[in-house]
């Protein structure tokens, strides 16, 4: 609910501010209040980022490295109440939440370790052509980023940007999602109090209009994750001021069981994979395609799993509700539409989504073109279908318009399969495991977006490239001169074709 209230601001000594809740999903109570951000506040924000902006930047690695760790500290020692905040907003049991703050903590520590490695200014090899010349090579940071988070996972998802962005030397304005408020102004907060530079992570709370507001305020980059719809408003949005942008969107994400798979550890990671968090992943697992041979005993084996899988509100549930209430008609009309079109529920079924919780269902012979298959469920839902072998499973998975995370379980052929996926990240033997490994980028292809971050490719994706040529001597070939003479061009075509006339040798 909104309400409007009285309280200070920039704007003036005292201003009418429009106020919203976040709510327990669980049982609607009250978890907090918080403002409804104007674009002048944005506007504000970013004008105070942009000052921090130099003072982080003129600190180079060896002074921010102290301060990002003086910050993965206080997170860690105050990790039980940002845990419990994240309950409180999501509805996730309590040892989830701990999950991703463990994961979000990994991230900062390795983005702080690695971006010296990875950015500083090093020389490169200018070519024989260019042999008088010194080349270096840098990344810069862009100076402001604004990122925009998602609500399913509201410290692990938004932090893959945040550290990244920090480590590089930007400052942030982050524009947590409306359904986890608390969780944004606690990360900036305890940024604040553990950095001690003002402005160096600002937070904006409020609705789609506060998150619209931060990509045309001068930002120098936008981060975003969220839908496949959103990420191309904010592109559309983006490209009137040729801002660039990274965007993570959702997946539909496959996983190929092979005939001759550990059946026991690929229907445990299938039922985790789909289930837990509610199916709230956007790179769970959605569909999953199984060799005929071993088709009937994985069914079997998912299907003990996930009617265990236990959905309520304490720490005894595996999983807790729906966070986002309007998703749960999204989650019963793609198992209506599966069984109206021939599918059977051997878990669960339509009767599974109630007004707060989505219990697992478990759904075969779908056909390939219902929503259940296509389109992103995000609930706790599993489409199994038996393919004759892996060129079909393979060939089944990659005709989907998402591209973003996958999984294969095989004994022999792993790391082939999963180098012929169509997606941005393949767990081999496991699940969703790329996520926690901070050196290995993360992002998709298609209408799950583009940009990645995480690892190398993250640090440099809030960066910009900086190249440096240096003459170090004159050169015997001047090329860059109206002074240049026939004799120089007969010099330069000769050594071109010394260089490079010849093809390849034959034998």
């Amino acid at each position: 609910m909104t309400t409007t209230d009285t309280t200070p601001s920039d704007a003036g000594p005292i201003a009418e501010r429009e106020r919203f809740d976040s709510l327990d999903p669980a049982t609607g109570a009250v978890v907090g209040t918080h403002p409804v951000h104007s674009a002048a506040d944005v506007d504000r924000a970013v004008a105070r980022a942009r000052i921090a902006s130099d003072t982080w930047a003129d600190l180079d690695f060896d002074g921010r490295a102290p301060k990002l760790a003086a910050w993965k500290a206080l997170i860690t020692s105050r990790a039980d109440e940002l845990a419990e905040l994240v309950r409180a907003e999501t509805g996730k049991p309590t040892g989830d939440a701990m999950l991703e703050i463990v994961l979000a903590v990994d991230h900062l520590a390795w983005a702080t370790k690695h971006a010296p490695k990875v950015l500083k200014r090093r020389s490169v090899n200018p070519g024989l052509l260019m042999s008088n010349m010194g080349a270096t090579l840098e990344y810069l940071p862009f100076g402001v980023i604004g990122v925009i988070g998602p609500w399913n996972y509201p410290v692990f998802t938004p932090m893959g940007s945040i550290a990244y962005a920090l480590a590089a030397g930007n400052a942030v304005v982050f524009k947590p999602s409306e359904h986890t408020p608390g969780v944004g102004e606690w990360l900036g907060r305890t940024a604040a109090e553990a950095m001690g530079i003002p402005g160096l992570l600002e937070v904006v709370t409020g609705f789609g209009e506060t998150g619209g507001a931060l990509v045309q305020a001068g930002v120098d980059k936008v981060a975003f994750t969220g839908s496949t719809a959103t990420g191309k408003k904010i592109m559309a949005a983006a490209s009137e001021t040729l801002t660039p942008v990274l965007i993570e969107c959702g997946g539909k994400d496959a996983m190929l069981v092979d005939a001759d798979a550990d059946l026991d550890a690929a229907a445990d990671a299938a039922a985790w994979g789909g289930m837990s968090n509610a199916g709230q992943t956007c790179v769970g697992v959605e569909r999953v395609y199984v060799h005929t041979d071993v088709y009937d005993e994985f069914v079997d084996k998912v299907v003990a799993e996930a009617s265990a899988v236990e959905a309520g509100s304490g720490d005894q549930a595996d999983i807790g509700p729906i966070t986002m209430p309007s998703q749960l008609e999204v989650i019963r009309g793609h198992i209506h539409d599966a069984l109206a079109r021939g599918g059977r529920a051997l878990v669960g079924g339509e009767d599974a989504v109630d007004d707060r919780y989505a219990r697992p269902t478990v759904l075969v012979d779908v056909p390939e073109d219902s929503v259940a298959v296509t389109d992103e469920t995000f609930g706790p839902t599993l489409t199994i279908a038996r393919v004759r072998d892996m060129d079909e499973a393979v060939e089944k998975a990659n005709a989907s318009r998402y591209g973003l995370g996958s999984t294969v379980y095989s004994g022999e052929r792993g790391p082939e399969l999963a180098r012929r996926l169509r997606s941005g990240m393949t767990a081999v033997n496991s699940v969703i495991s790329f996520a926690g490994i901070p050196s290995l980028p993360f992002g998709g292809v298609g209408d799950s977006g583009f940009g990645r971050i995480h690892g190398p490719d993250g640090l440099r994706e809030f960066t910009r490239p900086k190249a440096v040529a240096r003459q170090r001597m004159k050169a015997p070939l001047t090329l860059t001169t109206f002074h240049r003479g026939s004799g120089t061009d007969k010099a330069v075509k000769k050594l071109i074709g010394l260089l490079h006339g010849r093809g390849p040798r034959k034998g």
